[in-house]
């Protein structure tokens, strides 16, 4: 038995592969800054980098399934995982950044205009793509 994926879900599962391998490559900086350091700790940005790409590619791979059973045309789904994902990769890349930079420890401590903006950006872009595939699986799998 064959069933071929639509482009909507091919890509949304690179994208999860994508972050997957971003996550292993991360573990091998947070690895090397463990061996490197006094205390044997990686800085907090690389470590919560590692973790959430690695949170992230899973999560993705969540959205795959959603857009795979959603009864919306493919560009809807494509759109709203996209969304998500661009919010996924954006907040591991903010983390990539702190930790490169070793700016900071807690990138709220001292919050800005743009930082609170970003954020409502962020939380309706996550909840409400994945709800567009939310209720397009409710929509093609039970009515």
């Amino acid at each position: 038995m064959t069933h071929t994926l639509g482009p909507d879900t091919r890509i949304t599962l690179l994208a999860a592969g994508l972050i997957f391998l971003l996550a292993l490559v991360l573990g091998v900086w947070k690895y090397r800054q463990i061996m490197a350091a006094e205390d044997h700790r990686a800085h907090p940005y690389v470590d919560i980098a590692h973790r959430a790409a690695l949170l992230y590619s899973f999560a993705t791979l969540l959205l795959a399934a959603f857009v795979e059973l959603s009864a919306w045309p493919a560009w809807v789904n494509l759109t709203a995982a996209g969304v998500v994902v661009f919010f996924f990769v954006g907040a591991i890349l903010s983390y990539i950044g702190h930790g490169a930079r070793r700016d900071t420890v807690n990138q709220f401590e001292r919050p800005n205009r743009g930082i609170a903006i970003a954020m409502a950006l962020l939380i309706g872009g996550e909840i409400g793509g994945f709800a567009v595939l939310l209720a397009g699986f409710i929509a093609g799998q039970f009515f």
